[in-house]
């Protein structure tokens, strides 16, 4: 492993051969270095006054060094230099993310880069913005530098509070937490849950331990920790294929649950539930998730409304049915109204057992029983249908994300953008200008005020809540979720490259990126090395969120993508999804004409 240290004054000489030999790798004639070399030494006085650190193997050879010159609020990576035998084995990457955690321990927002043309394309795969001017060369010499700067930034507030700034053990408990509502719209077998699991590598910004309920190619988490910076994380996988029990699978082996729970560091699940609370000594409190309920989040929203404060927050009506033919009558009246319906189980997510049903639909099938057979069976909700932005481009379904803290303190962690197509959550973008400012205030604060009333009944841990947007711009509320969600997932990694590169990031999550075919384990590893290459040619960041839906019959991916402009993050997306959808290419010749069409796909699930 390689290890970063200050360097010493004695080794000045030796780090000027590293920086001339690291120089002429670039290949530059032997005039153009003889005129660079004042430039370049480095003096033993000049050591620690420019902050120079080397990064060395296990041996203690010296691979690379970098410098952090000046003060804040403003600073400059005057030198980052790697030993030509060592380029393209990470070293560049890790000095560079010591220099930004440097400036930021000093208080420098603004770090300058002045880079030899030949490295351009690093600092930019690593975060930094290409600055409107570039610097001169020296008098006859070839080459201007190009510079770049960056914006060294901390942990996000937010994120420090949710894990005390410190690592945690991720527990993959999604199937768990979905079970013990026993929602008649989730798949019993809970297999789209078990894929979801392995977004449990990004429950806080950094974790120390995954747990998870099927295998994940080890290929995946050495590129999740390479592209988020990780190191050291322990990754304990298939412990179940089936059903919901993964705490119980893991109190069933002592020895595991001892290492979870005695290292002091905090558990972080999906979601609460009694077997977790039993292995993390969290006295379980049922009526904590109450408001999981559609039911119950809408009734909590009237109560907040019905006090005052929120004029751009609009409630639409809900009706509960008792089942279906009494779900089909109240569907008859709207429709005979020429309104639109959407109908609601009780606990169901990711938009399993929710359906949006237009009264032309009802007329076209003949009636609201011909529709039965599209509903789930028990309780349902009937709700008043709020109607988008007449500009099909405006936003329309957005989310707050927050937490309460054990001490009852809320806190915002921010708002997104979501993709919901449907009724179906497809995916989120988080970051700065993702969501339209005039949503953003009252968003906020309602977000606010649930959190307020969450923590008011014993609630513990992160939540969400889920508005569209009416064709008035006005924000109209309708769920909350007691648990981790795809947004929240895009919060942390943010949180994350934000520390790690700079900030600013906007980070998007596509729960369901279509695979052209299915690949062996060692062939998807080299498709997701190439989106990560390609992503970060275009000066963005791909990270594979859920691998091991690639298996499936009918393959897919959940991916995260992460840029500093939104045109870089959708040419970004553009490009996963087309050479995801590519894969398959190189097959079709050795297929018959006539061979049958790939199984029907769903739309991906938001658990």
């Amino acid at each position: 492993m390689v290890k970063v240290r200050a360097a010493r004054p004695a080794e000045a000489e030796a780090l000027t051969g590293l920086v001339m030999r690291s120089k002429a790798h670039w290949g530059y004639d032997a005039a153009f270095l003889a005129a660079c070399a004042a430039e370049l030494r480095i003096r033993p006085d000049e050591v620690t006054a420019r902050r120079i650190v080397v990064a060395e193997d296990p041996e203690g050879a010296v691979l690379g060094l970098a410098s952090l010159e000046g003060g804040a609020p403003q600073a400059t990576l005057g030198l980052l230099f790697v030993e030509p035998s060592a380029i393209g084995q990470g070293v560049g990457r890790i000095l560079y993310r010591d220099v930004l955690r440097r400036a930021v321990q000093q208080g420098v927002r603004r770090l300058v880069i002045d880079s030899d043309p030949h490295a351009a394309g690093f600092y930019r795969a690593m975060g930094a913005v290409a600055a409107p001017t570039a610097s001169a060369p020296p008098a006859g010499l070839p080459g201007a530098l190009v510079r770049f700067e960056a914006a060294p930034a901390p942990l996000a507030d937010w994120a420090r509070a949710w894990t005390g700034g410190g690592r945690a053990v991720h527990v993959g408990n999604v199937a768990e937490f979905n079970a013990q509502f026993g929602d008649s719209s989730l798949d019993a077998e809970q297999s789209a849950a078990h894929h979801y699991s392995c977004l449990a590598a990004f429950y806080s910004p950094y974790p120390s331990v995954l747990v998870l309920p099927r295998a994940v190619p080890a290929g995946w988490t050495e590129l999740v920790c390479r592209q988020l910076g990780w190191t050291g994380v322990e990754v304990y996988d298939g412990l179940v294929e089936r059903g919901p029990g993964l705490v119980e699978a893991v109190r069933a082996r002592p020895a595991l649950a001892a290492r979870l729970t005695g290292a002091g560091e905090p558990l972080v699940p999906w979601g609460l539930t009694r077997p977790f609370g039993l292995l993390a000594g969290r006295p379980w409190r049922a009526g904590e998730l109450r408001y999981e309920s559609k039911a119950a989040a809408h009734g909590l929203f009237g109560r907040i409304l019905a006090e005052g404060g929120h004029p751009g927050i609009v409630l639409p009506a809900q009706v509960r049915a008792a089942g279906r033919w009494a779900a089909a009558r109240l569907l008859a009246a709207r429709a005979r109204a020429g309104e639109s319906t959407v109908l609601k189980s009780e606990h169901g997510v990711g938009g399993s057992g929710t359906t949006v049903v237009t009264a032309g639909q009802v007329r076209a099938a003949g009636g609201a029983r011909a529709l039965l057979r599209r509903l789930p069976r028990g309780p349902l909700l009937v709700e008043e249908f709020v109607d988008g932005p007449a500009d099909p481009g405006a936003a329309r379904d957005l989310t707050y994300d927050g937490f309460v803290d054990p001490a009852g303190r809320v806190h915002e962690v921010g708002a997104a953008l979501m993709d919901v197509t449907a009724g179906a959550y497809r995916g989120a973008t988080v970051g700065p200008g993702a969501v339209p400012d005039r949503a953003e205030k009252p968003l906020l604060a309602f977000g606010a005020a649930v959190g307020r009333e969450l923590a008011a009944s014993g609630y513990r841990g992160w939540f969400d809540v889920d508005f569209v947007v009416d064709a008035e711009g006005r924000l109209a509320p309708t769920e909350t979720n007691l648990r981790l969600t795809g947004p929240s997932i895009a919060f942390m990694v943010a949180a994350r490259l934000d520390a790690l590169r700079g900030s600013g990031h906007l980070v998007r999550i596509a729960d369901r990126v279509e695979l052209g075919a299915r690949l062996p384990e060692a062939q998807l590893d080299e498709l997701c090395a190439d989106l990560a290459r390609g992503c970060a040619e275009l000066g963005a960041v791909f990270v594979p969120a859920i691998p091991t839906g690639a298996f499936d019959p009918a393959p897919w991916l959940g991916v995260l993508v992460a840029a500093r402009s939104l045109e870089t993050l959708d040419a970004a997306e553009e490009l996963v999804r087309s050479e995801a959808a590519a894969v398959g290419a190189m097959f079709d010749a050795f297929e018959p004409a006539d061979r049958p069409p790939d199984p029907a796909r769903r739309a991906g699930e938001r658990p």
